[in-house]
């Protein structure tokens, strides 16, 4: 009993990033613990997704077909019923809105100890799961004295899964108890007042305190435009007003995973970090040498943002504001 079953998330008839990402990290758990990684596929196009599930390092794919949308007693008993017959020592869910729906429902069920946000582990000496504290300035590793347990694991904290792997992949027949089941879904309706969703940019350009006032945001705005990118912030600039929640970056934002993610007069506080360290590039343009973020980029200006930024625009064939 040394495998690891990972169960994935889709939503609106698509897998979300988290489910590659999860495969990477049971896939790094099994290698440790020497066993093999499962994942358990629950709704949707179940036969579609196992398709694109099968990455390199899954030995199966699971699929219970339970409807379109997520239901909280689906999962529940599907994810109880999989462990049953699959008896995995570590059970793997993502630390979402819908899996924190489910995740301590199906721990308490099972009788499983279960940590949340797991940003890391280690089975060099039983297992030790890593999770952030205090704005993710503490990072605590916590000992699991347990044969089997549930964790949650946080989004873009690892890289997603690659290549093409051989899996094998089973329906499994779970008969659902209708009794268990306290809510229905009748529809799914975006929250209103969102013009963008930032998480799906493959380009971000973000802006911090450096840009002193909202008559100056014109000026980045069309460094976005000129890139074909998508315009996001640090908290300090939507507290301010100057754009929509949902622009924003961070602990209390969103987190990110761009290709590119240029971050202009961010200092680079955890809290921001925390929401777009899992970028593949990272571009800083900062005044202040110092700045944390520089510490994170791959690439960094050091230097006054109002000069560098029309520079930019203009070398990509834009035309830069007066601000």
């Amino acid at each position: 009993m040394t495998d690891v079953l990972a169960v994935t998330e889709s939503r609106r008839g698509t897998l979300r990033d988290v489910s590659y990402e999860m495969i990477t990290a049971g896939r790094g758990l099994a290698d440790d613990l020497g066993g093999e990684l499962h994942l358990l596929v629950i709704n949707g196009d179940v036969g579609t997704f196992a398709d694109e599930l099968n990455r390199e390092g899954v030995d199966a794919v699971h699929t219970v077909d339970a409807g379109e949308e997520f239901n909280h007693g689906v999962y529940t008993q599907a994810i109880e019923a999989a462990y049953g017959e699959l008896s995995p020592t570590a059970l793997l869910m993502p630390n979402t809105v819908n899996g924190l729906d489910y995740a301590p429902a199906v721990a308490g069920s099972l009788d499983l100890p279960l940590v949340t946000d797991v940003v890391g582990f280690d089975t060099e000496d039983g297992i030790e799961v890593t999770r952030e504290q205090y704005g993710g300035k503490v990072e605590t590793t916590y000992g699991i004295d347990a044969d089997s347990y549930a964790l949650t694991i946080r989004p873009a904290e690892w890289p997603q899964a690659e290549g093409t792997g051989d899996a094998t992949v089973e329906a499994m027949d779970v008969e659902i108890d209708e009794s268990r089941i306290g809510t229905t879904v009748n529809g799914f309706e975006e929250v209103a007042g969102g013009d963008v969703d930032i998480t799906e940019a493959d380009v971000l350009v973000s802006i911090g305190r450096g840009i002193e006032d909202e008559e100056n945001l014109p000026l980045v705005e069309a460094l976005a435009d000129t890139l074909d990118a998508t315009l996001s912030s640090s908290r300090p600039i939507v507290d301010n007003g100057w754009l929509p929640k949902n622009r924003q970056v961070g602990q209390s934002g969103k987190v990110v995973t761009p290709d590119v993610y240029i971050a202009i007069g961010i200092s680079g506080a955890v809290q921001h970090v925390a929401g777009m360290k899992g970028s593949d590039t990272i571009i800083a343009i900062n005044s202040d040498p110092n700045a944390p973020i520089f510490d994170l980029a791959d690439y960094g200006i050091v230097d006054d943002l109002f000069e560098v930024v029309p520079e930019l625009i203009e070398e990509f064939g834009g035309e830069a504001p007066e601000v």
